[in-house]
């Protein structure tokens, strides 16, 4: 039986051959087969191959769901995510952050009441390659960032590496994890807010369109938050299931820049970045 790491290899290459091929193919098609590849993706591992917390233990995909990958369907239209809410916050929020168990790295879990859902916090992750410099918005994320700015403060991410980049029809550099290997996490989790919380079924069944500079968070499903995060380096389309919480400064754009332009490792369109992206300090700037 192949493993899920075989499956997943196998899914990215079928999703990218489908990308590289839609101006090749009619137009009733390839998005229709590229939006079933990314759910057969998520349902292989959790989250796309943004692994959070899931163990090697997957379900199987049943027959149905690999069946349906190769029906011909109305190309959906991937709408570019605005990060504005339809329906602003209050001031304030109420969140809440169950325990999951063990942590990767010592840190206490956020405090919930009374979170500020308004304004914006500038924070930066220090690396060898200059500084990822990002924006935080408390109004489309309050639980996330405040999450975020927590293990901050607690020298979380402090001596981490992001341990995976993907060149495969979507584009991302995954961080966060202190084991290095994608399935750690900070021993509590939390629900996903913008855009999910904002999206019906249909809106779900749809693909959404993460700009460049976008930063999200790696889940292992719905309301699995932890530590891991993504920053989207180019447009990448993904279903709306990951709660997008902040945009790269001019700064931290081009730090991303540069480590993209050095691509994965060996040559590979999924696995870790050609040139180690070590945090070393990650702290509030403002």
């Amino acid at each position: 039986m192949s493993t899920n790491s075989q499956r997943l290899d196998d899914a990215l290459n079928q999703l990218d051959r489908e990308l590289k091929s839609r101006d090749r193919k009619q137009k009733s098609r390839p998005l229709g087969v590229v939006l079933m590849a990314a759910v057969v993706i998520i349902a292989l591992v959790g989250g796309i191959w943004f692994l959070s917390t899931r163990s090697s233990e997957e379900e199987e995909i049943q027959a149905e769901e690999s069946s349906a990958a190769n029906t011909t369907t109305e190309a959906p239209t991937a709408q570019a995510l605005s990060g504005k809410r339809a329906k602003p916050l209050g001031e304030t929020v109420t969140c809440e952050y169950p325990e999951t168990g063990d942590a990767s790295r010592e840190v206490p879990t956020p405090q919930g009441k009374g979170i500020p859902a308004k304004g914006e916090v500038t924070v930066n992750f220090a690396t060898k390659q200059g500084d990822i410099e990002m924006t935080l918005d408390r109004s489309l994320a309050p639980c996330t960032v405040n999450a975020i700015t927590d293990m901050i403060s607690a020298k979380y991410y402090d001596d981490t590496v992001c341990h995976r980049m993907t060149d495969g029809g979507i584009f991302v550099l995954q961080c966060g994890d202190p084991t290095g290997k994608g399935s750690g996490g900070p021993g509590f989790q939390f629900a996903n807010e913008y855009p999910t919380d904002e999206a019906d079924d249909t809106a779900m069944a749809q693909p959404a369109l993460y700009p460049k500079g976008s930063i999200a968070m790696a889940n292992a499903g719905e309301d699995t938050n932890g530590s891991q995060f993504f920053i989207n380096y180019k447009d990448s389309q993904l279903p709306p299931a990951y709660t997008y919480f902040g945009n790269l400064t001019e700064k931290g754009q081009k730090t991303i820049d540069a480590i993209a332009a050095k691509g994965v490792k060996d040559g590979q369109s999924d696995g870790e970045p050609a040139e180690e992206v070590r945090i070393t300090k990650a702290t509030i700037e403002s």
